[in-house]
């Protein structure tokens, strides 16, 4: 499961995990639980997209700021050859459409099944944070999806290229085979703004996916699981379908 060049990328061990994904679960707990309740109050601009700005700017373009400095640390040249080897967005293979499939319908089913036990011990709670609050969309509110487009790129490219692309290879050189474990337990720990009931639906998500992509080796797999999830769940809730 792990690259036989992984001895030549810099190593991040248990320490460097906390750092880098705790900092990361700063900036997010500083987005949803001060910025984005602040300017809501103040402005009454809907939450969700004040979502989009603080966690869009806020977060996930810093996250590929970090990436772009790891990577120049390391001496790294952007170039097509440094996102094929040392990001390792590799060309997709029926093996990893196949793994990547599979690995939505597990995460999808696992999320439906967790969905459900929390409603069950929750039934008061919301599974839906206060500050992606968002009204069904209505054709005057459909520019909201352009801005929500622009988001959901920044989203998953600012995760899967940091935490899969750069952090997971350097996880590999010190965990090895369990390197997609510490991947998780760092996702984990990024997440934790989200709540506990939310931790407790994304669950399969945290561990299944960090799992592929180390499985496969390619950073893509990552990117499809992400986007296939975060995509259709959003569009499902903006039309009042969740």
């Amino acid at each position: 499961m792990t690259n036989s060049d992984s001895s030549t990328t810099p190593s991040l061990g248990v320490v460097g995990t906390l750092v880098l994904f705790g900092l990361a679960a700063v900036l997010l707990y500083a987005a949803t639980h001060f910025g984005i309740p602040t300017f809501a109050a103040r402005t009454g601009i809907e939450p969700v997209l004040l979502w989009f700005a603080f966690a869009g700017l806020g977060v996930f373009v810093p996250l590929l700021a970090i990436a772009a400095v790891l990577l120049w640390r390391e001496g790294q040249l952007f170039s097509r050859g440094m996102f094929r080897d040392r990001l390792r967005f590799r060309a997709l293979t029926m093996a990893d459409w196949g793994w990547s499939l599979a690995g939505l319908a597990a995460i999808g089913i696992l999320g439906a099944v967790s969905l459900a036990v929390v409603q069950l011990v929750f039934s008061k709670t919301s599974l839906h944070p206060s500050f992606m609050a968002m009204d069904p969309l209505t054709p005057d509110r459909y520019w909201i999806l352009l801005a929500w487009l622009l988001f959901w790129v920044a989203n998953i490219l600012g995760e899967e290229v940091l935490w899969r692309g750069v952090v997971l290879p350097r996880q590999e050189t010190a965990f090895g085979n369990k390197a997609w474990l510490a991947n998780a337990a760092g996702w984990l720990l990024f997440h934790l703004p989200f709540g506990l009931t939310m931790l407790l639906t994304l669950w399969p998500i945290l561990f299944i996916l960090p799992y592929i992509v180390q499985r496969r080796q390619n950073t893509w797999t990552g990117v499809i699981i992400h986007a296939g999830l975060n995509g259709p769940g959003f569009l499902a809730v903006a039309f009042g379908l969740a």
